[in-house]
């Protein structure tokens, strides 16, 4: 990846997170509110880089704790933490972690969509955003508004819509070749006005780990 094109906005999420990602964003929260509203205790939330989320999302179990690079594993603190929290000894299904950013919280998931689940409950003291892409390339993106769901859609064919058009509930219309969550982003860049940097994403931010994904794999038209 080319760093030198993430310095600004929000289009380097989808070239950063190129397999699947889920990006959130809920005006008015802070991280740890957002993180409760997705359904985490406060004691069970842990700072944890994206590399050490990824390396805890992707470890098999049977895997020694010693194999994981950010941890000291005969730190017993810290294990102990990891593991009441639900980061160990499974692997959790997904990991949601957390930041904020000019009067937002937003929160980045590797793989699920937990976030978008809860999108009306995110919106309620204003906006809340969902953009998710999954495996297959697939992408959708929800939008409430003080605590309704507003549309929900995919940015390819943003005329296929659950709830208000997306040209009528955002005013956003997707042209040219790039592909519709990248527009989205580029979208929401402009009328937001959010530089999210890539290096604050890579480091520590306060991370909840689930183990109820399925709910979410499908992305954010399930609740919605």
């Amino acid at each position: 990846m080319n760093r030198g094109s993430t310095e600004n906005g929000l289009r380097w999420i989808a070239d950063a997170y190129s397999t699947s990602f889920t990006l959130t964003l809920s005006e008015g929260l802070s991280p740890d509110e957002l993180l409760r509203r997705v359904g985490a205790e406060e004691r069970h939330m842990v700072p944890l880089t994206r590399s050490a989320a990824c390396e805890l999302l992707l470890r098999d179990e049977a895997d020694h704790i010693s194999d994981l690079d950010f941890l000291d594993w005969e730190d017993e603190r810290a294990v102990a933490q990891l593991t009441s929290a639900g980061f160990l000894p499974a692997p959790p299904d997904t990991i949601v972690r957390a930041g904020s950013v000019a009067g937002w919280a937003y929160a980045l998931e590797e793989f699920h969509c937990r976030t978008g689940t809860y999108l009306s409950t995110l919106s309620e003291r204003g906006r809340a955003f969902c953009v998710h892409r999954n495996a297959k390339g697939f992408s959708r993106v929800g939008y409430a508004c003080h605590g309704d769901a507003v549309t929900s859609f995919e940015p390819d064919l943003p005329h296929l819509s659950s709830g208000a058009p997306a040209e009528v509930a955002l005013g956003f219309v997707h042209h040219g070749d790039e592909p519709g969550d990248v527009a989205f982003l580029r979208f929401l860049e402009g009328e937001l006005g959010i530089n999210l940097p890539w290096e604050e994403t890579e480091a520590m931010l306060p991370a909840a780990a689930f183990t109820d994904a399925a709910l979410g794999q499908r992305g954010p038209v399930s609740r919605w």
